[in-house]
């Protein structure tokens, strides 16, 4: 075992929070029985980047269950915890993450986990992918297939195909149903505000939240948003996103028209530069701003940082820029990731589906080694449909079934 953490006596807080989440995961509980028994990955090695807090821990540990060598880093340098890592080294795991990483050493833990030649990647955001590809081409004939986590490295991941770089299959994770229409709408909508309210500790209710972007994740900003008793506005580039974000009852404008209202901005674009100078220049005295998307370049903080007379350190967690005009603008969490920058991230039973798709692509990669001739894949939907039965079974939920007469009507051709 090898690894690279801040502090190994931190286990005892990680290993609590990682108990906490297992309690209030129980698909991942019955797929962890099941791969204790079967152990479908013994002899496979696990390269893992995705963000390193607790639920992400019980994921490595069900992985770890069925027989996987798992290497784990994080990825995104402020949503790694260092108890939790602490916690995983302790149990045997390699672990190579810490809280705050400088760029170097980010690139330097995913490195890494590449080196030890893996089997399986389980990316978020791409950089895993990215970085064998470019720098350790080597180490991809071991590599069997990978699954991607989020919307930002699917795009990422498009990019490389359509230009012919992809060398092995990836499972698009994030496009399940089981996934985007649960995680990416009620669990960012309610993490990305516990990490806003917990960092802020300021009222929502009356305020103006400007959204940038309405895709799934943005959706459930919005909901969210109007739920505590803010009005909102969505800017979109998508025609029928902004359609959609009217009918759903919301104000949809430009952002630099956005700007000059707003208390707190949002964005969840995937894109960069989506608050710029145009924007600050016009912005409420005292707004806020913060990032829900992968990576921190969707909020200009750099473009933000020039154009300031000043900035200081306001409140843990959020820095006061203020401009020539007196006009103070407060970005929480550097621009990163808010969600996991300046909170916990997803509900435990919100990741609960979407790491038991990552569980059960992985095992598809696994038993279809050498057989995938596409590098693009959906999730089978057997396995979104496997996932969705299991969590209504543990809601003790019941649905209805066709009869054969229904089955038989519906497969008529005339």
């Amino acid at each position: 075992m090898s690894s690279e953490i801040r502090d190994v006596s931190l286990w005892e807080s990680g290993r609590r929070k990682i108990e906490w989440v297992k309690n209030n995961m129980p698909l991942l509980r019955s797929i962890e029985e099941e791969f204790e028994k079967n152990k479908p990955f013994k002899g496979i090695k696990i390269a893992l980047s995705v963000h390193l807090e607790a639920k992400t821990a019980y994921l490595c540990k069900v992985f770890a269950a069925g027989g996987a060598e798992m290497f784990i880093t994080g990825s995104n340098p402020l949503s790694t915890q260092d108890d939790v890592a602490a916690a995983l080294v302790k149990d045997g795991l390699n672990v190579f993450a810490w809280y705050n990483a400088t760029d170097e050493e980010y690139h330097r833990h995913i490195s890494q986990v590449i080196k030890a030649a893996p089997n399986i990647i389980i990316d978020d955001g791409g950089d895993l992918v990215h970085i064998i590809h470019t720098e350790y081409p080597h180490l991809i004939e071991n590599v069997i297939g990978g699954c991607e986590e989020t919307t930002t490295g699917i795009h990422r991941l498009r990019a490389m195909n359509d230009a012919g770089k992809l060398k092995f299959p990836m499972v698009l994770v994030n496009d399940a149903d089981c996934k985007h229409l649960f995680d990416n709408r009620y669990g960012t909508g309610q993490s990305v505000w516990d990490g806003i309210n917990r960092t802020t500790n300021l009222i929502v209710a009356g305020k103006n939240v400007v959204v940038a972007g309405y895709g799934w994740c943005g959706k459930g900003v919005a909901m969210r948003a109007k739920g505590l008793g803010a009005s909102v506005i969505v800017t979109e580039i998508d025609p029928v996103k902004a359609m959609e974000a009217v009918m759903d009852g919301f104000k949809v404008m430009k952002m630099t028209e956005a700007a000059k209202i707003g208390d707190f901005f949002i964005t969840v674009t995937g894109c960069r530069d989506v608050i710029g100078e145009d924007s600050f220049r016009v912005m409420k005295d005292n707004a806020v701003c913060c990032n829900a998307g992968h990576f921190d370049v969707e909020v200009d903080v750099v473009g933000l940082k020039k154009i300031a007379a000043e900035s200081h350190l306001a409140r843990n967690n959020i820095m006061c820029y203020t401009l020539p005009d007196g006009r103070r603008i407060n970005v929480i969490a550097e621009g990163r990731l808010v969600n996991l920058a300046a909170g916990d991230g997803h509900p435990a039973e919100i990741m609960d589906m979407s790491f038991a798709i990552q569980l059960l692509s992985a095992l598809y990669l696994v038993e279809h080694k050498g057989t995938l001739t596409e590098k693009i894949i959906n999730v089978p939907p057997e396995i979104d449909k496997e996932v969705a039965e299991r969590k209504l079974k543990f809601w003790n939920i019941e649905i209805d079934r066709l009869t054969p007469a229904q089955k038989a009507y519906l497969n008529e051709s005339e």
